[in-house]
């Protein structure tokens, strides 16, 4: 395998595709490593949305001994990570892996239409309290490390009702994360907002915005998917 010392030539060799060049954090050379062999890339980041992980892409006959040679070099704690297709392959051609989680990856282009009264916050008082309450699970909080800034719907006495995170997020790839709201103010649309100023914002800044979410959270992906996201099945495994 060979390694790739610039953003540049990552974008390159995978075709700018954004899953890749969300795990390259425009740091190619530093904190992040990456390899191609054949038409196979692989590139391993350190707590990146939590983990560490090996975010692959290629066919899988060069992707295979990449993947082998990466955790062997690194180290098998990485996740692999890619289009579920190619993770369940890549699971039977790597002794000791086995998938992990399968999971949706959601992207776009376009910044939404949308009337909206969020904004960034200044801080991120009171988020703690509102992901404790709405969203214990977030892999996004206050402090941890690659979360930049937070969005939020507030009520009329400034209280948080709904907010986003503009987390981990790659020169090329604006990322979302973090998105809770406050369970007495559910079901008014303020979810939709917060998202939509975000993702917005995100666009103009990166010119592409990308979340994650469960592939069986059906009203969160129907949410995404009219502000004008579109759905990639994604898979994580590990040794």
């Amino acid at each position: 395998m060979d390694e790739i010392s610039t953003a540049g030539e990552l974008a390159s060799i995978a075709d700018g595709d954004p899953l890749v060049m969300w795990a390259g954090q425009g740091e190619v050379g530093g904190r992040v490593r990456a390899w191609y062999s054949g038409d196979a890339v692989a590139v391993a980041v350190h707590d990146l949305s939590k983990h560490d992980r090996l975010v692959v892409r290629g066919p899988i006959d060069d992707l295979a001994p990449l993947v082998a040679s990466a955790l062997a070099e690194i180290g098998r704690h990485l996740r692999p990570f890619g289009e579920e297709a190619l993770i369940r392959e890549l699971v039977e051609r790597v002794p000791g892996l086995s998938v992990r989680a399968a999971f949706g990856w959601m992207e776009t282009t376009v910044a939404p239409p949308q009337t909206t009264t969020a904004a960034w916050m200044e801080g991120d008082a009171g988020v703690d309290e509102l992901l404790s309450e709405a969203s214990p699970d977030s892999y996004a909080w206050p402090g941890s490390s690659g979360v930049l800034r937070w969005a939020a719907v507030t009520g009329e006495a400034g209280e948080l009702l709904s907010i986003a995170a503009d987390a981990w997020s790659a020169p090329e790839v604006g990322f979302l994360a973090g998105v809770a709201t406050k369970p007495a103010a559910r079901g008014q649309g303020l979810s939709r907002q917060v998202c939509a100023f975000a993702t917005a914002e995100l666009v103009k800044r990166h010119g592409l915005t990308a979340l994650m979410v469960h592939g069986d959270n059906d009203a969160a992906i129907a949410v995404y998917r009219k502000l004008g996201y579109k759905y990639r099945a994604v898979a994580a495994a590990h040794v």
